[in-house]
């Protein structure tokens, strides 16, 4: 059942042949919304932008979509000059609004397919530098995502050493996506969350330097700056690899593959590499997630572009690289 907020478009949207379970006609203040449907089920909401009191402050769109999933909500856009702009649907995609038309064929369309980050990622301008997303978010704010490719790869672990080698240099957080591993990290800069809020969750953590995502099965990986793809490269996850898919390395070709918990000696790495037919970003060994300073976890980030990380090992002879010295008493 699906839900109309209609003002200005209300005999455009009349039109449509679907179910409603409520119709709304008027002028809203975008709290009354919020109060009203956050906690509302409906299968699909079509929101005439002129039924939002003051609706051309952005401002006005940030708080909806923060509050509501807006996966379910489809934006019909004033015919403006303004609505039409590359800027004005760069804020709305850099929001996570994704499903906006100005048509009632658009509204149709949108209904039965609904678009993800990948289907209008072609007119987001990441380096816009006005509104209050862009300029902190896309600009000054750096999204990285860890995903395994292999099974149990290691990226829950990963993203927590990457995150405390950069907090001395960097204001950090982490998110994961649909699970819940990072509880047992004990870190209140690493959250859970869940795919269709994940938009939302990046919002609120505008002014961090960077935000290292967790992405597990996320289907959008364009949402972040940069995606790292890890492979444990033993023989058993190798082959469980190309069995499921033998065309994956020339699928992850140009991207950054990162091996992991990896055997694999540096002089070996061309072998590897001309046997994959793929460039490896970085090769990882297996390491101690105690240590407050890992050269190769350093490494890494270097070659990532964070220019301001050592390169050098620190004392270890500390209470936290003891072995219970993760846990608090």
């Amino acid at each position: 059942m699906n839900v109309i907020i209609a003002n200005k478009y209300r005999d455009m949207l009349n039109s449509l042949d679907i179910e409603i379970i409520k119709s709304l006609e008027g002028v809203y203040d975008v709290n009354d919304v919020i109060d009203n449907f956050s906690n509302f089920y409906f299968d699909r909401m079509i929101l005439d932008i002129t039924a939002l009191n003051d609706y051309t402050n952005t401002d006005t769109l940030q708080k909806l979509s923060i509050n509501l999933d807006m996966s379910k909500v489809i934006l019909l856009l004033d015919d403006n000059d303004e609505s039409s702009t590359g800027q004005y649907l760069s804020k709305l995609i850099s929001m996570g609004i994704y499903n906006f038309t100005r048509n009632l064929e658009g509204v149709r369309y949108l209904l039965q397919n609904p678009n993800s980050y990948r289907d209008v990622a072609h007119i987001h301008n990441v380096n816009a530098n006005e509104g209050h997303y862009d300029d902190s978010l896309s600009s000054n704010t750096r999204v990285i995502g860890v995903k395994n490719l292999t099974e149990g790869a290691g990226a829950t672990t990963l993203v927590y050493m990457m995150m405390k080698h950069l907090e001395d240099n960097y204001s950090v957080c982490a998110l994961e996506v649909d699970k819940r591993d990072f509880i047992y990290l004990d870190d209140k800069e690493m959250m859970s969350t869940n795919s269709a809020d994940l938009p939302k969750e990046l919002m609120k953590r505008r002014n961090y330097n960077v935000v290292l995502i967790d992405l597990n099965n996320y289907s959008d990986p364009d949402i972040c700056n940069d995606v790292i793809y890890l492979i444990e490269p033993s023989i058993i996850k190798l082959n469980r690899l190309m069995k499921r898919d033998r065309r994956v390395f020339e699928k992850y070709h140009n991207s950054k593959i990162v091996l992991n918990k990896s055997n694999v000696t540096n002089s070996d790495l061309n072998v590897f590499e001309y046997e994959a037919k793929a460039k490896i970003f970085y090769n990882l060994p297996a390491l101690d997630e105690r240590k407050n300073t890992n050269r190769e976890i350093n490494g890494l980030l270097s070659k990532l572009g964070f220019a301001k990380q050592s390169n050098g090992y620190e004392d270890d002879d500390n209470s936290k690289n003891k072995l219970l010295g993760m846990f608090k008493f």
